[in-house]
């Protein structure tokens, strides 16, 4: 019998268009096959909608709040429909970057110095030296990221718009200069290690999605042992939250600094972008893996109790 995937995307989080370009792709992809497939543009309708479809899984393709931080994985299980990628915990605890860090900071992941302080007092005056980093405490696609470099005299008056939506709490953490570099891991399994290349600022929105915004380079162009101290940090990373199915794991290398450079762990993505070019994807084929053999592991490794 025939699979019938619900496959969730959309939503209302500021990824929402990044997470209608996955679930096209992922819907594609599952269709190719051989799965049933519906595709859904979440609404706050989204339990009716699925008592309704009666699918047997639920591909989740959203991203952002709600869609990443357990709560549609709360109503999966109360539903008790089997889904993909990690569970209530694991996705609360990713989605929030400060309680992550404590986290992966245990598990003997190293981790940037941070502290938690209101938007205005971040808006105010440096809580830090520069430079730094200000990001939201949860939030996805580098929404309202500022890089403080340590010539700038004042801190970003963005975080102090009327319009802004990111939370009245921000992280500020200590900026680590060199390359950036994100590593899956498939079940148990880490895959390669992609160096991500942009003349842009850094990683940001228009250098994840605009055409021509960064390189891939696939496998990093890394000492051995440092590569593989890479995987063997995602994998930690993906253990110490409890993940399932797939997460990816982003981390900055300052090379420069002594022999083998310093390694930090940045962030765990729980529900990583989906297209066939994103990071995942290409980390998956490098593997042998092609994109309907990945998106169909997916489905076959959905379950409750995540």
């Amino acid at each position: 019998m025939t699979k019938h995937v619900a496959v969730l995307m959309g939503g209302w989080s500021n990824e929402r268009p990044v997470s209608l370009s996955s679930g096209a792709g992922c819907a594609a992809a599952l269709r190719n096959a051989g799965y049933k497939v519906t595709e859904v543009d979440v609404g706050r309708d989204i339990a009716n909608v699925l008592v309704q479809l009666k699918p047997d899984v639920v591909f989740n393709a959203l991203h952002g709040p709600f869609g990443e931080s357990g709560m549609i994985q709360g109503l999966l299980e109360l539903l008790e429909i089997p889904y993909t990628h990690s569970g209530v915990l694991a996705s609360a605890l990713a989605m929030d970057k400060h309680q992550a860090k404590i986290m992966l900071k245990a598990a003997g992941v190293p981790v940037t110095d941070h502290v938690i302080v209101g938007r205005a007092e971040a808006g105010r005056a440096h809580v830090m030296p520069p430079p730094y980093v200000i990001k939201p405490i949860a939030d996805g696609s580098s929404f309202g990221v500022f890089i403080v470099k340590g010539e700038t005299s004042h801190p970003p008056q963005e975080i102090l718009r009327d319009d802004w939506n990111s939370g009245e709490d921000v992280m500020v953490e200590r900026y680590i200069p060199g390359r950036e570099l994100t590593c899956a891991v498939m079940g148990d399994v880490a895959l390669g290690v992609t160096e991500i290349v942009t003349e842009l600022n850094f990683y940001n929105y228009e250098a994840k999605y605009a055409k021509g915004g960064s390189v891939h380079v696939i496998p990093a162009q890394l000492k051995p042992k440092i590569y593989d101290k890479v995987q063997k940090m995602a994998l930690a990373a993906h253990a110490a939250l409890g993940c399932r199915g797939v997460t990816r794991t982003d981390f900055r290398y300052n090379d420069a600094a002594g022999e083998d450079g310093e390694l930090v762990c940045l962030e765990i993505n729980t529900q990583p972008g989906m297209t066939e070019t994103s990071l995942v994807p290409e980390q998956a084929a490098h593997a042998g893996h092609s994109y309907e053999e990945l998106v169909s592991w997916m489905v076959e490794d959905a379950s409750c109790n995540r």
